[in-house]
C-alpha cells in the first residue's frame, strides 16, 4: 500500500465512525459538561461585562476630553478619569479571564475523569472492536479541546454580543449615517466569514480522527515492540505512521486556512469601515452635520468594535473545532459498559481459609458467537464441576475452551442457556461479587508496568506482606525477588519486559493465589514454565484445589493427568467427561491428543 493511499483509507474508516451530530445535541453535550461549573463561568461572564463597560466608557471620555481642548477648559480631570478607566478595566479583563482559565481546566478534569471511568468499565467485546490508541486520544487531545469551547467561547459569545450591541447603540447615538455605513461593511464581510465556518468543522474533525489514528498505530508499535524490530518492520511502520502524521498535519493546514480567511475578513472589515467612516465622517464634519469630537468619538467606538468581533468570531471557531471534539468523546460516552454495583470492598482472606467453600460451576446448553456476523463458538455446551478439586478443559485449537472462562467472568454473555455459579445464574450475580471470588491467570500472562508488588496486590490491594511471602514461596518467585536489586519494590517494565516469560506466568499466578480465590481459572498459566518449576507449581495446584474448584485449560498430558475430571471438547461441543484413563480407554480424540498433542508423559503418569 502507497503511503497516498493510507490516509485516504484512515479518512474512510473516520467518516464512518465519528457520529455526526445535531447542534442541539452538541450544545445538550457541551452543557453537560459547562453545567457543574456555571457559577464560575457566571462570575467570569460579570468580570467580563464589567470590563467592557469600562471600555466602552473610553470613547465618551475621549469625546469629552476633544470638547474641552476645542473650549481650552483643563482637561485633568478627564486624563485621570481615562486612566482610571484604562487601568480598571485591564485589571477586571485579567480577573475574568484567570476565574475562566481555571474554570475551564476544572471543565477538562472533570471530563477526563468521567471519560477514564467509563472507558475502563466497558464491556469487553466494546474493547474489542475499538482501538485503544484512538480511545486513549479522546482522554488526551479531545478532551483538550473542551478547554476553550465551553468556558472562553461561550462567555466570549455572550458578553461580545452584548459588548458589540451596545456599542452598536452608542454609535447610533451619534450618527445614524455612519452606523450605516459601518453597519453594511460588516455584514458583507461577516457572510463570507459565516461560509467558510462549516469548513473549520470539517477540518477539524479530520485533524482529530487522524491524531486518534496516530495514537492507535503507536499503540500497536509499541506494544509489540520486539516483534516489530525482529521482523524488520521499523521503516515500514514509521512510513505508515508518518502517512497518519501527515494526515492531521494536512487537515491542521486546511483548518488553519480558513481561520486565516475568517480572521482576514475581520481585519478587513474593520479597516474598510475605517476608511469609509473616515471618508465620509470628514465630509459630515466639513458640512457640519457632526462635530470632530463626534467623529473622534464614533472612530473609536469602530476600533472598540474590533474586540467583540474579534471575540464572536473565535468562540464560532472555536465552537466548530470543540464540536468535532465533542462528538468524539459523546461516541465514546455511548459505548456500553458494565454495571459498577458494589458489595462492600472485597479484601483477602486470612491465612487459615479462604472467602467461602469452593465454588461449583454449570454449564447448562450454552450456546455462544462472539458477533452476529461470526460463527457459533459454543453449542449447546453442558457439564457440571460439584466443587474442590481440578478440572481440566482440553480439545483442538478453536474447540471453545478459553472461551468457558470467558463466559464464567462474565466477560460475554451466553446467547443461550445457563451458566450457574453456586447453583446461581452468573447473570444474577452482581458482576463484582463474581469477580470477587474468582482467580483467573489469563493465557498470556499479563504483567503491568510498575513495581512487582503493585503486579502482585493489583486484585488485592490489602494483602499483607505475610500473605505476600506465602504466594512467593508457593509460586517459586521468593529467589527471584531475592535476587532483584529492589526486590518487591523493583520496576518490572513495560509489560513485564524486564521479566522472562516463565516469571511473568509466575507473577500472574501469585497474583490470582494472592486474592484466596473460591474459583481459580487458569488458562495455559504453565505453558511457559521449565520443567521444575512447573512441576512445583503443580504441587502448588494440586494442593489448591483440595479447597477451591479450579478449571484449567492444558496442553500438557502432565498437567491434565491430576486433574479429577477432564471435559474434552471438540467444535464447541463438550464430547467426553472422566478421568484420564477413562478417557484414553473410551474417547479417540482424548487418545490421539494425549498421543499427539500433549508433551511427553512421565513415569508416574503412565501408570
Amino acid at each position: 500500500m502507497s503511503r497516498a493511499e493510507i490516509p485516504a483509507q484512515n479518512a474512510e474508516k473516520n467518516e464512518t465512525t465519528t457520529p455526526k451530530l445535531s447542534a442541539g445535541e452538541t450544545w445538550r453535550a457541551l452543557y453537560a459538561h459547562f453545567r457543574p461549573h456555571r457559577g464560575l463561568v457566571a462570575l467570569g461572564a460579570v468580570f467580563a461585562l464589567v470590563g467592557a463597560v469600562t471600555g466602552l466608557m473610553q470613547p465618551l471620555a475621549a469625546k469629552e476630553l476633544v470638547d474641552r481642548l476645542s473650549q481650552d477648559e483643563s482637561i485633568t480631570g478627564i486624563l485621570i478619569a481615562l486612566t482610571a478607566l484604562v487601568v480598571l478595566g485591564t485589571v477586571i479583563e485579567a480577573t475574568g479571564g484567570y476565574i475562566l482559565s481555571r474554570t475551564a481546566e476544572s471543565v477538562v478534569l472533570a471530563a477526563r475523569r468521567t471519560l477514564i471511568g467509563r472507558l475502563l468499565r466497558l464491556k469487553l467485546p466494546e474493547m474489542e472492536r475499538s482501538q485503544p490508541g484512538d480511545l486513549m486520544s479522546r482522554i488526551s487531545s479531545d478532551t483538550t479541546l473542551l478547554r476553550a469551547v465551553t468556558t472562553q467561547s461561550i462567555v466570549a459569545a455572550g458578553t461580545g454580543g452584548l459588548t458589540a450591541v451596545a456599542t452598536v447603540v452608542m454609535m447610533g447615538m451619534m450618527d445614524m449615517v455612519l452606523l450605516g455605513v459601518t453597519l453594511g461593511v460588516i455584514v458583507l464581510i461577516g457572510g463570507c466569514v459565516g461560509l467558510v465556518m462549516p469548513k473549520i468543522a470539517q477540518a477539524a474533525t479530520r485533524s482529530q480522527e487522524a491524531v486518534g489514528e496516530i495514537s492507535t498505530r503507536l499503540e500497536r508499535a509499541f506494544g509489540a515492540f520486539r516483534t516489530l524490530k525482529a521482523s524488520g518492520a521499523e521503516e515500514r511502520e514509521t512510513a505508515i505512521i508518518g502517512a497518519a502524521a501527515e494526515d492531521a498535519w494536512r487537515h491542521g493546514v486546511r483548518s488553519a486556512k480558513w481561520e486565516s480567511v475568517a480572521w482576514s475578513s475581520v481585519g478587513l472589515a474593520v479597516q474598510v469601515s475605517f476608511l469609509a467612516v473616515l471618508g465620509i465622517g470628514g465630509a459630515r464634519v466639513a458640512s457640519g452635520a457632526i462635530s470632530v469630537s463626534t467623529l473622534v468619538a464614533f472612530l473609536l467606538f469602530l476600533f472598540y468594535l474590533i474586540d467583540p468581533v474579534s471575540k464572536l468570531v473565535e468562540a464560532a471557531t472555536q465552537y466548530q473545532e470543540g464540536s468535532a471534539a465533542i462528538a468524539r468523546i459523546v461516541e465514546a460516552e455511548r459505548l456500553e459498559t458494565e454495571q459498577t454495583e458494589r458489595t462492600g470492598r472485597t479484601a483477602p482472606a486470612e491465612k487459615t481459609g479462604q472467602t467461602g467453600p469452593a465454588a461449583s460451576v454449570a454449564f447448562e446448553n450454552v450456546s455462544f458467537r462472539y458477533r452476529e456476523d461470526l460463527p457459533p463458538v459454543h453449542h449447546g455446551v453442558s457439564f457440571e464441576v460439584p466443587g474442590a478439586g481440578m478440572t481440566a478443559f482440553v480439545g483442538p485449537s478453536g474447540a471453545g475452551k478459553t472461551t468457558v472462562f470467558g463466559l464464567i467472568e462474565r466477560f460475554y454473555e451466553a446467547d443461550g442457556g445457563r451458566i450457574l455459579i453456586d447453583g446461581r445464574d452468573v447473570r444474577d450475580w452482581p458482576t463484582a461479587e463474581l469477580r470477587a471470588s474468582i482467580g483467573y491467570v489469563e493465557q498470556d500472562a499479563p504483567v503491568l508496568a510498575g513495581t512487582l508488588r503493585e503486579n502482585l496486590v493489583f486484585a488485592s490491594p490489602d494483602a499483607t506482606d505475610e500473605q505476600i511471602h506465602e504466594v512467593l514461596v508457593r509460586a517459586r518467585l521468593d529467589a527471584l525477588v531475592d535476587r532483584l536489586p529492589e526486590g518487591l519494590d523493583t520496576v518490572v517494565g513495560h509489560r513485564g519486559s524486564k521479566l522472562s516469560g516463565g516469571e511473568r506466568q509466575r507473577v500472574a499466578i501469585a497474583r490470582a493465589l494472592l486474592r484466596r480465590p473460591r474459583l481459580l481459572l487458569l488458562d495455559e498459566a504453565t505453558s511457559q514454565l521449565d520443567a521444575v518449576n512447573e512441576m512445583a507449581l503443580r504441587d502448588v495446584v494440586a494442593e489448591v484445589s483440595r479447597e477451591v474448584t479450579v478449571l484449567v485449560v492444558a496442553h500438557r498430558l502432565s498437567t491434565v493427568t491430576l486433574a479429577d475430571r477432564i471435559v474434552v471438547m471438540d467444535a464447541g461441543r463438550v464430547r467426553a467427561v472422566g478421568t484420564h484413563q477413562e478417557l484414553v480407554a473410551g474417547d479417540p480424540l482424548y487418545g490421539e491428543l494425549a498421543a499427539t498433542q500433549f508433551l511427553a508423559t512421565v513415569p508416574e503418569n503412565a501408570a
